[in-house]
């Protein structure tokens, strides 16, 4: 510093005036998780992160690689959200469909995520940790092997196909949001051509006028609570009914 002028040799951010030291990685890793919460992965880029963090956006290339490098840090941040059920508390089935219910939950509340693994490999202590604990889950129900694998696989494979519709939903907001068009507008009149279509088929056009029964249950958690009851039903079946085990 001369003469209260920083020198080129210092980490020092000049639009910004902030020393770039002075972020730390899991602040730029909560601030990206914040605006891929908001704007999706097309929204994310460094200079939005830095008007998130008020810094500039070169001061995040001094913890992060790249705009990929850090939606992987991120996704495998938000696999730290999901609780763990206790192996010894809880038998094989309880404990798969609470992992199942909190992934679920935690993908809804992350939208981003379901495109996000369509181009990233998520990877991270938290995905690791997370794999770990659904292999140990199936493995406690007689599992081995590929097995193992497979269930856990599966599983994981129903709850991203369960939350898509929904988090596709929250995209398409994101997306409206950026360009500034009317949100709502645009959904009312995208649902209005869409009952237009489903109006030239029996079955379809049978739902739209009469409805399933109203019920305290949203009709997409009481289809997600049938789906995994169904699938855990099909993976207790295959315990009970043959040997399982490598092949």
């Amino acid at each position: 510093m001369v003469n209260g002028t920083p020198t080129s040799c210092e980490p020092f951010d000049s639009l910004s005036r902030m020393p770039r030291d002075s972020l730390t990685k899991e602040q730029i890793i909560l601030a990206a998780v914040e605006v891929l919460d908001t704007d999706g992965v097309n929204g994310l880029n460094m200079r939005r992160l830095g008007a998130q963090l008020g810094s500039a956006a070169t001061a995040m290339y001094y913890h992060v690689k790249s705009k990929d490098d850090l939606v992987v840090l991120a996704a495998d941040h938000v696999f730290s959200e999901i609780e763990l059920p206790d192996l010894g508390a809880n038998g094989w089935r309880e404990a798969a469909a609470t992992l199942a219910r909190g992934t679920h939950a935690m993908i809804l509340r992350h939208f981003w995520l379901i495109p996000a693994m369509s181009t990233h490999l998520i990877y991270g202590l938290n995905k690791a940790r997370y794999d770990e604990h659904c292999l140990a889950v199936y493995e406690s129900a007689g599992f081995v092997g590929q097995d193992a694998d497979q269930a856990a696989a599966t599983v994981l494979m129903f709850v991203i196909g369960a939350a898509q519709g929904e988090a596709a939903e929250s995209a398409r907001r994101a997306q409206l949001r950026r360009t500034g068009a009317d949100v709502e507008r645009h959904l009312h009149e995208t649902l209005a051509h869409i009952i237009e279509i489903a109006q030239q088929f029996p079955r379809l056009r049978a739902r739209v006028e009469q409805p399933g029964e109203t019920t305290d249950t949203p009709p997409t958690e009481a289809t997600f609570e049938f789906g995994l009851r169904t699938l855990l039903d099909g993976l207790e079946g295959r315990l009970s009914t043959r040997s399982v085990g490598p092949r």
